[in-house]
């Protein structure tokens, strides 16, 4: 259960903070301001470039919480800008890399129940990361990635999968 999660979790979030450092730089070369650039989305119904990144963080920390049985630590949604994303991003693999394999391997039958989008979900902790955490993750994940593209940001294939030279 921890190869399955927390070494590519790192691998995508750090991905994600390159993705969004090219987005800071295009916005600044292109006159475009943070706040315009942060609020952008795909659709008039989705959730913004901002929350995107919020919400890959949340689903990465609660998901591994809940495997691991640890309190789910609240985080504010509060950012208002590239560096207060990093930083929240930086915090998310900070966690990530406290979390010891033991904590969470063999947890693939665990039950697990939480209430999501005013569902109450029932899980065993494989099917939880599997079919609910990993797939909110890679969705928050691609979407900012394409609000950027959607932008401007050139930004290609590497930049979201990341050096495949590099292992973590």
């Amino acid at each position: 259960m921890y190869q399955l999660s927390i070494p590519l979790m790192i691998r995508m979030l750090v991905n994600l903070r390159h993705v969004l450092h090219k987005g800071e730089v295009f916005a600044r070369e292109h006159d475009i301001s943070e706040p315009e650039l942060l609020d952008e989305s795909l659709a008039p119904d989705m959730f913004n470039l901002k929350r995107q990144v919020q919400l890959a963080s949340d689903f990465t920390r609660r998901g591994i919480s809940r495997l691991a049985g640890m309190d789910i630590v609240s985080t504010e949604d509060n950012e208002k800008s590239f560096v207060e994303l990093y930083a929240r991003l930086d915090n998310t693999i900070d966690f990530l890399k406290s979390v010891k394999p033991e904590k969470i391997d063999n947890s693939e039958s665990k039950s697990i129940s939480f209430e999501a989008g005013g569902h109450q979900l029932h899980f065993d902790g494989r099917s939880m990361l599997l079919y609910f955490t990993l797939p909110n993750f890679y969705f928050h994940i691609t979407t900012a990635y394409n609000i950027l593209r959607h932008n401007g940001v050139p930004l290609g294939k590497l930049d979201y999968l990341g050096d495949p030279e590099q292992l973590l």
